[in-house]
């Protein structure tokens, strides 16, 4: 179901596989493992020194990212973030690919902002440097939380299996498939892109069991909730889902922008959230270069709750304002040190001079001080 959802070529001669995990980063490990053997592989053969894999990612990606990079020592290079750009750029990610890179991963909605990157750019460019090169890098597109909500409301986006260098692609059943903590999935384009030698075949029930885990022993009830809610629910059901939470994010949105208070940081296009950071923090002391709040719409965050949020935050920003900041409190702490320092100083001034006149008074008297 969700091979053809991510538009897996699912024809006679190409057959998706996959596998259930918990969460994505369970996915994004097994994934990254996928990609390192089968890189491995190809340079073995070809009398190459495959011992410094690499792998691009943006500096926005999540921290299982990085574990994976220092559990199976691969070197993690990171496209850097500038201001008002806050997702993977595909151009500078393309270009920091060479022969040991075994994918670039591209984040289907951001952590900061939700944004979706550009992978149909990220694949158009690294198809030209792959033609160029005779490089075959691939991209694993991490869906974790875009998976369950571009398919439904952006059906157009060209993100998935529709792009040749998508290998693999992530998703949280957790997350926007509706199904409480401890459910993910990855999904390969085909049999080829995942190396045989990592699937294990057992047989304890008599019947033939591939399986391709680092988890052991897990209950099936995640499964079995994803399973019903995708029965249950259907394409319409997740749509109009998604459809709402998207409502809501604007409705929240729109009512920040009102306030005049805030920047909002995050896109209308992709996860449903509200990323939004203060214009005026000249009374409100900020500890890191950009500082956002980030309000993340689910499916029971109604139209109502959007509402009274934004009442309560500017609430609560009204209080803040009639209390005296911390910014302003120094500036005054600093002005009082400030003027205590210029008075002991103009008082110094005013003994030393004192008592020269003093010294000089007794020389002229009788010489001798």
């Amino acid at each position: 179901m969700i091979a053809h959802l991510f538009n897996a070529p699912l024809g006679d001669s190409e057959t998706a596989v996959g596998v259930g995990t918990v969460g994505s980063s369970e996915a994004i490990m097994l994934a990254g493992l996928a990609f390192k053997r089968k890189w491995q592989n190809k340079r073995r053969a070809e009398g190459k020194p495959c011992d410094k894999p690499n792998i691009v990612t943006g500096a926005n990606v999540q921290v299982c990212w990085e574990k994976f990079a220092r559990y199976f020592e691969v070197e993690l290079k990171e496209v850097k973030l500038r201001d008002g750009y806050y997702v993977m750029d595909p151009k500078k990610a393309v270009e920091m690919v060479d022969e040991n890179t075994i994918c670039v991963a591209a984040i289907l909605g951001s952590t900061l902002n939700g944004e979706f990157e550009d992978v149909k750019l990220l694949n158009d460019l690294l198809v030209e440097k792959n033609k160029a090169t005779g490089w075959d890098t691939p991209i694993h597109v991490d869906a974790a939380s875009g998976g369950f909500i571009a398919p439904f409301i952006y059906p157009e986006l060209e993100w998935d299996f529709r792009l040749p260098l998508v290998k693999s692609i992530n998703v949280s059943g957790h997350k926007y498939g509706l199904v409480y903590a401890g459910i993910g999935w990855v999904i390969w384009r085909n049999k080829e892109d995942l190396p045989e030698e990592l699937i294990f075949h057992i047989n304890y029930l008599g019947a033939d069991q591939p399986t391709f885990t680092l988890n052991f022993s897990k209950g099936s009830s995640q499964v079995i909730a994803q399973y019903y809610q995708l029965i249950r629910l259907g394409y319409e059901g997740y749509r109009n889902i998604m459809e709402n939470c998207r409502d809501n994010m604007l409705v929240l949105k729109q009512g920040l922008e009102k306030t005049g208070k805030f920047n909002i940081v995050s896109k209308d296009n992709g996860v449903p959230l509200v990323a939004f950071s203060l214009k005026d923090n000249s009374c409100h002391n900020e500890f890191e270069h950009v500082t956002v709040l980030r309000v993340v719409i689910r499916e029971d965050f109604s139209r109502t709750l959007a509402e009274r949020l934004v009442i309560d935050i500017d609430k609560v920003l009204h209080e803040l304002e009639t209390l005296p900041s911390r910014i302003r409190a120094r500036i005054v702490l600093d002005n009082a040190v400030a003027e205590k320092v210029k008075k002991d100083q103009n008082e110094t001034k005013e003994i030393i001079t004192a008592w020269k006149k003093f010294v000089m008074e007794k020389k002229k008297m009788n010489g001798v001080c």
